[in-house]
Formats: structure tokens, sequence, C-alpha cells
């Protein structure tokens, strides 16, 4: 062995040892002829040798390229993958185990800077607090922050965004905008969501709590629900502002108590059959429209938006999909004679007698004056208001409907609720019931379109039919 490389052996392993880490040696130099670029390759490793002792430096990182992890001091560390990537790590001793995490990479995390996190981070330790969960506590009270910034506006968008999916039609989120946006909005809707309080509430109720009740008690509801909303997403926190019992009821009176609830204005059942007769006589195809709305017990949105591929009329049945339903549950109504005939009419009129010609296109079995848009509701109202002289609503016929099937006929209480596609109250009921009740809701539904179709005592005359107000039936 020659006197230089006795040198190299020697000043590697008191180097290791003064600086307390593994020997190295890593090449383990005996001879010239085992190391052709001896030289070359010592002065390098002194270089690295002094840069463990002194830190590392900016020049020296840009220059760095072998993978690896080089020690800067308090913990820090230059960490170069094996794809070239360089960034910072802090490892640490806490409870006995040894952890480290990351700090950012090179590029975006300057030398001093890092030096100044592993200051701060040692000095958590000293304290025993572990830098990690102190640094995602931070994190989380940050974003947590940044959230309560959100506006009740932002709340409510998406509050309608992630809701609106469940509801059956357009029209409930039309109402759900325009109740927020006209008496919300101009009071909270550019505040911050987590800075919203009773007051604020008080202030957009109580205006209107004593002249529009019902409106005002939706508005209530409407804004409960996107607070609560809004601290599930977390952002805001503490009591609902907004909710009605132990609160908002010790302020304001019950809706009750202020204004008779308006319900849906219906037929009396004893003017259904002059009424019949009289739509009927009605030219188009918005009186058909109402009559099979009338004759199914449907709601509007049902009846207006069904298409053909829904209908079987060879087996008189028209299935409607859950996602057009209220409930988001399927739903067969069984066609009694008259509206398997008012369906032909429909085909008939269109001059298309078969109706694989209008499934392939999905066309609504009432289509509007607009291609590819459905009647409109406007029209069915226009005919009790203007043909027929009447101040009823549309929807009230499935109030005429269900008293009809409660003083007139033995049907049990499940199979006209289940005729109505109405849910079951009781979960325990809802669980043990497996069928639809079909075959008895196909004599219902039989039985309730002969009553409509008698031939009234005044015939071929049109006269003014006092409404009665019938208890809301949805």
């Amino acid at each position: 062995m020659s006197c230089f490389s006795k040198f190299v052996e020697v000043h590697s392993i008191v180097v290791s040892l003064t600086t307390h880490e593994p020997i190295v040696c890593s090449r383990s130099i005996k001879t010239r002829e085992n190391h052709p670029n001896v030289v070359g390759w010592f002065v390098g490793w002194k270089a690295e040798e002094r840069m463990r002792r002194s830190g590392l430096n900016v020049l020296a990182i840009q220059k760095m390229s072998k993978a690896g992890r080089y020690a800067d001091g308090n913990g820090l560390y230059l960490q170069i993958t094996k794809t070239g990537t360089k960034s910072w790590i802090f490892r640490f001793m806490l409870n006995g185990k040894s952890r480290e995490m990351g700090l950012g990479s090179v590029t975006a995390l300057k030398l001093a800077d890092a030096r100044q996190m592993a200051v701060e981070y040692q000095g958590l330790l000293l304290k025993g607090i572990d830098p990690i969960h102190e640094r995602d506590a931070k994190k989380k009270k940050q974003a947590l922050n940044e959230a309560r910034t959100t506006t009740f506006e932002e709340c409510v968008k998406g509050y309608i965004s992630a809701h609106s999916p469940k509801w059956s039609n357009q029209k409930h989120i039309n109402q759900w905008k325009s109740t927020l946006a006209t008496y919300a909005s101009p009071v909270i809707g550019n505040l911050p969501v987590g800075s919203i309080d009773t007051d604020l509430v008080m202030k957009i109720l109580d205006p209107i709590w004593g002249v529009k009740t019902e409106t005002a008690s939706r508005v209530r509801g409407r804004i409960e629900a996107v607070l609560d909303w809004s601290t599930v997403r977390q952002f805001r926190s503490g009591e609902n502002p907004a909710r009605w019992r132990g609160h908002l009821d010790k302020l304001l009176p019950k809706p009750t108590e202020v204004s008779r609830v308006k319900h849906f204005e219906a037929l009396p059942i004893e003017d259904i059959q002059e009424f019949m007769f009289n739509l009927r006589s009605q030219e188009g195809l918005a009186p058909q429209a109402l009559e099979f709305l009338i004759l199914t017990a449907s709601r509007t949105s049902e009846v207006l938006h069904a298409k053909w591929s829904e209908f079987d009329i060879e087996k008189s049945i028209w299935t409607i999909p859950p996602e057009r339903m209220k409930h988001r549950k399927e739903h067969r109504v069984p066609l009694s004679d008259r509206c398997v005939q008012i369906l032909r009419n429909v085909l008939e009129s269109n001059e298309l007698y078969e109706i694989n010609e209008l499934v392939q296109f999905g066309d609504f079995v009432f289509p509007g004056q607009i291609i590819g848009k459905p009647l409109s509701s406007a029209s069915l109202r226009q005919i009790i208001k203007e043909r027929m002289n009447l101040k009823i609503t549309v929807h009230g016929f499935r109030s005429t409907f269900r008293d009809w099937a409660s003083e007139y006929t033995n049907y049990s209480r499940e199979t006209v609720e289940m005729a109505m596609a109405h849910t079951i109250e009781s979960k325990v009921e809802a669980a043990y019931r497996r069928r639809d009740l079909f075959t008895k809701r196909k004599s219902l539904m039989a039985d309730w379109e002969k009553f409509c179709g008698r031939t009234p005592s005044r015939q071929n005359k049109v006269v003014e039919m006092k409404p009665r107000v019938f208890r809301e039936v949805k």
C-alpha cells in the first residue's frame, strides 16, 4: 500500500469518527489501480465532508445531483431523488420515535426560509409539541377562516346545486331562488355566512311575517336549511339563528295565529260531472291533457312531461320513472278506458298511428307550440279560468279525487294514498310494504272515471260553479 493510499484510508476513518456517522469509506481505496481517478474522487469527497460540517450553500445545492439526503443542521435535510427532484425535509425525534416532514421543493422554498422553519420546529420540539400536528392545525384553521368568508349568496347556490337533483321539477327550484333573492339576499346576500345572527334573520322576517305569513314561513325554513348546510360544510359554527323551535318561536307568533293557511282551491265533488261534461266539449290538446290529469289524479308536471316511451297502451299502464316523481320512486298508473282513448285521440290528431314512431324520438304526449317542449301549465289554468270562468287550481283536482274516494267509496286509505303516489309516513309500514296494490288501484280509477263521466242534470250549459277550499293535497 502506497503512502498516498494509506493517507486516504486513515483520513476517511478519522473524519467519520469525529462526525459520529457510520464509516462510509465507500470505495475502500487501497491502490491507484483500483480507482484510476482517485485524486478527483478524493477532492469531491473532501468537499462533501466540508459541507457536512459547515452546512449547505446555494451554489452547492444548484450543482448537486447525486441522489441522497444531505444534512444542513437543526434537522434540516436536502433530499435529492433518483429523478433529480430536490426538496427539503425536517427530521426529528419525538417520544422515542423518528419522524420526518416535507417542507417543500427547493424552487419554492429558499435555503434561508427552510433554515428558519427548521429553527421554529426545533423550538416546538423543546416544548414537547409535534411540528407535524402543529402545521396541520394551522392549515385547518386557515382553511376554516377562508371558508368563513363565503357569503350567504354562495351558500344558497351550493345548497341548491346539492339538493336540486332530488327536487322533481324546475318550478320548485325557481321558487327557492326567487324567494331568497327577493327577501333574504338584499339583507344578508353579500355577508359572510358565519356572521349571520338572529338580528339579521329578524330583519328579513319582521316586515313580511304579518302580511305575507306563508311566504315568510317558507323563507325562514329555507334560510335555516342553507345555514344548516353551511355549518356542516364548516363555513360557519354555532347554533342556527333561523331555527324555529326554542328560538324564533319566542320572537314571532305561529303562522297559523297570524293568518289562515290558504290551501289549493278545489272543485266540489258535486260539480265534477258538470265540469267534465263541459271540458269534453272543448277543442284542442290542452283540454285533453287536463282531463287525463283529472282521471289519473296525477300532478301537473307528471302529465305534461309524460313521454310515449312510458306507456303500454295495450296493457293500459303508464309507468312514470323515478326521476320525474316527487318522491323519486317509480309509479305505475292504471289507465282507465277513457285515458286510453285520450292517448289514441292524440295519436290520431298527430296523424301517427304507430306509437313506436314516437318512442324513438322521445316525443312528449302533450307537446307545446315550441318544438321539443311540453304543453305549458298555463294552458291548463287558462281553460279553468277563462273558458270555464272558475277560480280553482289544477292541483286542486287531486283534493277532489281524495274527497270522492273517502266519501263515495269503500276503498282503503292505503289504496287511495298509493293511487296519488303519496309516501307512507310510518317507516315501519313502508318497510313491510312490498306491492303497489295495482289491481285494487285499477278498479279505483275505473270507478273514478265512471263517476266523472256520468251525465250531469244540466247539459250543454256552462255555469259558474262556486269553488270550495279543500285542505292541500300534495
